[in-house]
């Protein structure tokens, strides 16, 4: 389709530039612990505030319509502006305590004009490859959430004041690429939220596996993200920590691309199975590893982590009722980020009292349970998109 690639180039650097205000504040983290201005549970907070916030846009949106009322570009756009602002305005305040979890708070309910708006911006270029363009756009979204860990190596300094500046920086400029941005011909209005019809996405068995895989998965990936980076640090990553989280937070974009070209050719439920068994046997070995082990599974675990991403939403998209698809997605959504913050918070008490191996262990549970869930999904799938 003429434009197409063009097209999506500019959404998905947008969206790699957009994401980074999404883990500023762990970025942050390693600065603010080594200067005594924040605690561990309120750096946990630090990313949780930003997962709730998502929470709290992706339901308003949903009710709104949003995506479907206003222009995607200028939603877009508006999101990413705004979101830019307040992560800037994190760096001057304190670094925990209200105003600094409202920013954040402010910052992840713009996501939600971000993130699943790119992915409805995409999917109307799609053209038999769905999997694929989720897939680059999850990918984008991975890159992005990897970026802010690199400022302090690629700016020569560690002050955690510039990765905010830097990160919303980005932002801004990630909403000017949406200008030129050309929507694809098959863009089309999704269903609108039906709260009353939340309790269908479990009372259909197929929905309701398709949400365990994907709990499964969200207790593992976000908490693994907000973490890993101390992690490495503690394994003698020394000055180059940030970087090294960077790259094995950002290889998970390869994942994304990667696992979308094979769920386009295969059954996308088994495809998720197989990468939730990987990342959570990753987790379950990292934490116990010799050092001379850590880096090669570092480098599995951030491939594998959030490589099954986008086939939770084609799964549900698949087996939901046409009329139902928006309501399904925003239920599974919501579910799935309002798990991510109890996930971040347990790590934080976890690491404390029972070290990396056993916390990380804790984590791993969660796509274990999820691939078993997804394998059972794999004969009910129906085979279109």
């Amino acid at each position: 389709m003429p434009g197409k690639a063009r097209s999506l180039a500019l959404l998905l650097l947008g969206i790699t530039l957009s994401l980074a205000v999404w883990f500023a504040g762990t970025a942050a983290v390693p600065a603010l612990l080594a200067a005594g201005a924040v605690t561990r549970g309120e750096a946990g907070w630090l990313v949780a505030a930003v997962q709730g916030g998502f929470v709290a846009g992706t339901l308003v949106s949903a009710v709104l319509a949003a995506a479907d009322r206003f222009p995607a570009r200028a939603l877009f756009l508006g999101s990413a502006t705004l979101a830019g602002l307040a992560t800037m305005m994190q760096a001057l305040v304190e670094p925990a305590g209200t105003g600094a979890y409202a920013l954040r708070f402010l910052a992840g309910t713009c996501v939600a004009g971000i993130y699943p708006v790119g992915m409805k911006l995409a999917s109307g270029w799609a053209r038999g490859d769905i999997g694929l363009l989720i897939g680059l756009v999850v990918g984008a979204v991975t890159l992005g959430s990897a970026a802010p860990h690199a400022v302090p190596a690629l700016l020569g300094t560690p002050e955690w004041h510039v990765v905010y500046l830097a990160a919303g920086a980005a932002s801004l400029l990630g909403g000017l690429c949406i200008l030129p941005f050309r929507e694809g011909p098959l863009v089309v209005r999704r269903p609108p939220f039906d709260p009353r019809q939340a309790l269908e996405a479990w009372r259909d068995r197929r929905l309701r596996l398709a949400n365990l895989g994907y709990l499964g998965h969200m207790w593992e990936l976000y908490a693994m993200w907000a973490w890993v980076g101390l992690f490495l640090l503690a394994r003698g990553a020394g000055e180059e920590a940030g970087l090294l989280t960077a790259l094995v937070v950002g290889s998970g974009a390869l994942g994304c691309v990667g696992l979308g070209l094979l769920a386009d050719r295969f059954n996308r439920a088994r495809v998720a199975a197989a990468a939730m068994l990987v990342s959570g046997g990753c987790a379950i070995a990292i934490g116990f590893a010799p050092d001379w082990l850590v880096w090669p599974l570092a480098a599995v675990w951030g491939v594998s982590v959030v490589a099954d991403s986008a086939q939770f939403s084609a799964c549900t998209t698949l087996c939901a009722r046409p009329d139902l698809v928006g309501t399904m997605l925003t239920v599974q959504t919501a579910m799935g980020f309002l798990l991510t913050v109890p996930a971040i918070q347990l790590m934080a008490w976890a690491v404390p009292a029972l070290g990396w191996g056993p916390s990380f262990a804790l984590l791993g549970v969660g796509p274990l349970l999820g691939a078993w869930a997804m394998w059972r999904l794999a004969p009910l799938l129906p085979r279109a998109l």
